[in-house]
């Protein structure tokens, strides 16, 4: 995600009432010759203008939507589903859920509430897109993003995925528009909108089978990841003791 840099400048002598670029990176923790390549390469990334909004309280989604291309983010955010809001929690956030539950079961007493981890955690791309995938996701944003479903493949399993593609997602999958900006960590919660203490009251709300259904999918989910990390690591010390 990146903005004309003229545009970006016309922005930014507006909302910072003209003060020095090494200020301003100083306020939004910026290294200012970060800054200057951007402008001197014509381009100026949407994380250099949201920690500009950050520094000055401005609400980032706003200042983002001020930008011609990005114009229908605001007013394409919508409150997350309870899927999406499940995928933010994290697979140990489960399972303590399902362990004071079941602890709260035996002492005949209510369960204790589980404290939520911050978003995103370490699967949130993957989580996010499963919850809101309506069939073949993945293959739709690689079509419509123009990349190597690879390519896409490698930013998910590394728990990153670029603005635009989290857009893309949110887009095909007919959700919030900033609802992947937060499963990737661009946007705080708060920030693309989502209630205070949502993510505590669908968990919540979801029932005992739900849940436990829910963690073995993540618990699966996390098997074939740790297969495939130890089948790479077999490998790579073969190599070595080839090489040796």
């Amino acid at each position: 995600m990146t903005v004309p840099a003229k545009v970006f400048l016309n922005w930014l002598d507006e909302v910072a009432g003209g003060a020095s670029h090494a200020a301003v990176c100083r306020a939004a923790g910026i290294k200012r010759s970060t800054l200057a390549q951007q402008l001197v390469r014509g381009r100026v990334t949407m994380a250099t203008v949201a920690a500009v909004s950050r520094s000055l309280h401005l609400p980032v989604v706003a200042s983002i939507a001020r930008f011609p291309q990005y114009q229908d983010l605001a007013a394409g955010g919508r409150a997350p589903t309870e899927a999406e809001l499940l995928s933010q929690i994290s697979d140990m956030d489960l399972l303590r859920e399902i362990l004071n539950r079941s602890a709260a079961v035996e002492a005949g007493s209510p369960a204790a509430q589980t404290m939520l981890s911050p978003v995103p955690h370490r699967a949130s791309v993957r989580t996010w897109l499963d919850a809101v995938d309506p069939s073949e996701l993945r293959q739709m944003v690689a079509r419509e993003a123009g990349i190597a479903p690879q390519n896409l493949s490698a930013q998910i399993t590394a728990n990153r995925l670029t603005p635009e593609l989290a857009i893309t997602s949110a887009q095909l999958a007919g959700v919030g528009l900033t609802n992947g900006l937060v499963a990737t960590g661009f946007l705080t919660p708060a920030e693309a909108g989502w209630r205070p203490g949502s993510r505590t009251a669908v968990l919540r709300r979801t029932t005992n089978s739900s849940l436990v259904s829910l963690a073995a999918e993540r618990l699966e989910a996390l098997g074939r990841t740790l297969r495939r990390t130890e089948q790479d690591s077999a490998a790579a010390q073969t190599v070595w003791e080839n090489l040796g």
